[in-house]
């Protein structure tokens, strides 16, 4: 387990990030492809990555460059994931550049102590080959996660807009006290689900808050830097359904789709949580303009209020609109999915 120790300060310090984290996605998604735990939930990227892969010719680069510095294992190195790259691959491929060789070098034989290191690693001290290995990591991002770009900013958007609903109704610890299965808020103190060949460890934030990181690719327990020196962040899973059900026949039921139309009905669902007109959008699949104006159909009818928030608005149910989807969503039927990487502390030297 990881406790992570808040004070006052480090509360109002706390921060969901805006969007996914590139290079963090890419790790999560090559421990997707080391392990069968959760494939059913990626099932339909599963296949197309494999099938970009091969078409791409990266198949070897990635098992011979890539799986072997991401072992789905106790511990891979911070510097490849860097704390400046959340939301931003340009930034965070800088800052993975700009790692001071001395810590590139204590990572990558920490990762050799802990679960084996492949011979060539230790040259990544060097500028030159940092460049290189960015390069084939960059390769294979662009082919295999970036086109599920729009699916991970539906998700990460649904996510914020339900600890939003935390921040509003019970502060940050309300919101803290929200984060799913694998996180315990026990007051000043966030306890963590860790795997279990990781050692219990204590995160004492110090003043510094935390960025939590809802991560599309990750399954099952959160993720935090080994170095507790870093910047504090929490990489978290999503809970997922089928890709299935997201796509097509996990849409908001037949009844409401026939009484609403495909859009409408997404738009009402997706406001269940709170939900800004581009949440709508990707949610749907429908434009920032179409969205618009189902959200306008929508208030018209008296199901959705939309209030202004900052630069975007906010649509949430009225109780008519919640009581329509109840009954829309209170038929039993085979919709029973359920929510069914990790880098963790490293054992002890020596």
């Amino acid at each position: 387990m990881l406790r992570i120790h808040f004070s006052d300060v480090d509360l109002a310090r706390t921060k969901v990030a805006a969007a996914p984290d590139p290079l963090w996605e890419a790790a999560a998604s090559l421990h997707r492809l080391q392990v069968r735990r959760g494939r059913w939930a990626y099932a339909g990227w599963y296949r197309t990555a494999r099938e970009r892969m091969q078409a791409q010719g990266l198949e070897r680069l990635v098992r011979g460059v890539l799986l072997p510095l991401y072992p789905r294992a106790a511990y891979f190195p911070d510097f490849l994931t860097p704390a400046q790259g959340v939301g931003d691959w340009d930034s965070g491929a800088e800052a993975l550049l700009a790692t001071p060789p001395r810590r590139v070098h204590e990572e990558i034989t920490l990762l050799d102590r802990t679960v084996g290191a492949p011979a060539w690693a230790a040259r990544l001290t060097g500028l030159k080959e940092r460049r290189e290995f960015v390069r084939v990591l960059r390769t294979y991002y662009e082919a295999v996660v970036l086109p599920h770009k729009e699916q991970m900013l539906a998700r990460v958007e649904s996510e914020r807009a339900a600890r939003r609903h935390g921040l509003l109704d019970g502060g940050v610890e309300g919101m803290l006290a929200g984060l799913g299965p694998m996180m315990r808020w026990r007051p000043p103190v966030l306890e963590v689900s860790y795997p279990k060949q990781a050692a219990d460890r204590d995160l004492y934030l110090k003043g510094r808050g935390i960025t939590l990181v809802p991560s599309y690719f990750n399954w099952g327990e959160p993720v935090a830097y080994a170095d507790p020196g870093l910047p504090p962040v929490l990489w978290y899973s999503l809970l997922h359904e089928p890709e299935a059900r997201r796509t097509g026949a996990g849409e908001p039921g037949r009844p409401l789709t026939n009484l609403l139309g495909r859009a409408r009905a997404i738009a009402l669902h997706t406001a269940s949580t709170g939900a800004t007109t581009g949440e709508i959008a990707r949610a749907a699949g429908v434009s920032a303009s179409a969205a618009s104006r189902h959200a306008g159909a929508l208030r018209d009818a008296g199901l959705v209020t939309t209030v202004r928030n900052g630069p975007s608005v906010l649509h949430t149910l009225t109780p008519t609109g919640a009581a329509v989807l109840r009954a829309a969503l209170r038929p039993a039927g085979g919709d029973t999915g359920r929510d069914a990487s990790t880098r963790a502390v490293p054992p002890p030297a020596g």
